[in-house]
């Protein structure tokens, strides 16, 4: 029986620690992270048309644009696939954008897992994550559904079982372009190779901190007041900065203790608190034949 709705999360992800170990000749870089999926992120509805019309709708109207990559996951697979039937998808966002988060690459992995499945395109998980590759290198973990070792440009995968631990997030209010920073000239892209025994005795760092924390005194701002609580780090590129704690209660109280001025480099922060989880609801979603 073929399906005509469906709506599914679009997890958020956290780079537990970042290392660059080199740079490809066609310019991608070499890295290292654990990819920490969390229980927040958007949600995505998918609805079968008549035609073979795709659109997209968005409760922010600024993203609802064809360059979005929810969008162009639909017609890659689209593409790839030969499929001939169309969509109506709603995007409710609430992962904050440019924030390192992984919204748009989560956004994209879910859309190809409900597409394959609605037009009944039938492929593998590994088939999925190939294509998402070429949407963004933090696509395929998404596909996949587990918290992850990354390596290669992100798309190497080795599924982890991590601490089930707490997450305070906060967002500044900058937007920082990963392009930008990993094009930035003062960028450390030669750490050496680790193994998850050095990561888990803490011998680890996020080689783009350091660079973002000087181009952007909100990021910097953001990591010296959560170091007040715990041992902050920034996932990905940034914006957004984060700190684990072992339960719920201490995560709440610190966002509760979040400035609520409007001036200074903290103005318009925002926060969240999640839990880290092994798997999202993504992998048992679809026809691919490992789900």
């Amino acid at each position: 029986m073929s399906l005509s709705h469906l709506t599914l999360p679009a997890p958020a992800k956290l780079n537990l620690f970042l290392h660059i170990t080199g740079r490809r000749a066609d310019g991608y870089h070499m890295l290292q992270t654990v990819f920490q999926l969390l229980d927040y992120g958007d949600e995505l509805r998918f609805s079968l048309r008549d035609d073979s019309q795709i659109t997209l709708s968005c409760n922010s109207t600024e993203l609802a644009t064809n360059d979005n990559l929810v969008l162009r996951a639909a017609y890659l697979l689209r593409e790839h696939t030969g499929a001939t039937q169309g969509a109506d998808i709603e995007l409710i966002k609430r992962i904050p954008t440019g924030a390192g988060l992984g919204g748009g690459s989560s956004d994209a992995a879910t859309t190809l897992i409900a597409l394959n499945t609605l037009w009944q395109c039938r492929l593998e998980r590994d088939t999925l994550a190939t294509l998402g590759l070429r949407l963004g290198a933090d696509v395929p973990v998404f596909v996949h559904g587990r918290s992850a070792w990354a390596e290669g440009v992100g798309e190497l995968l080795q599924p982890v079982n991590l601490p089930s631990l707490y997450y305070l997030v906060l967002s500044p209010a900058c937007h920082v372009s990963t392009a930008s920073i990993f094009s930035h000239q003062q960028l450390t892209r030669d750490t050496r190779a680790i193994k998850m025994a050095a990561f888990l005795a803490g011998q680890s760092q996020n080689d783009c901190e350091n660079l973002v924390r000087t181009l952007y005194p909100e990021v910097n701002a953001a990591l010296e007041w959560l170091s007040q609580f715990s041992k902050p780090r920034m996932t990905g590129t940034g914006s957004s900065v984060f700190a684990a704690f072992h339960d719920e209660a201490s995560a709440r109280d610190v966002l509760r203790q979040l400035p609520t001025d409007q001036q200074g480099p903290l103005r318009n922060i925002s926060g969240f608190f999640a839990k880290g989880i092994s798997e999202s609801a993504l992998i048992s979603v679809g026809h691919c034949g490992d789900s």
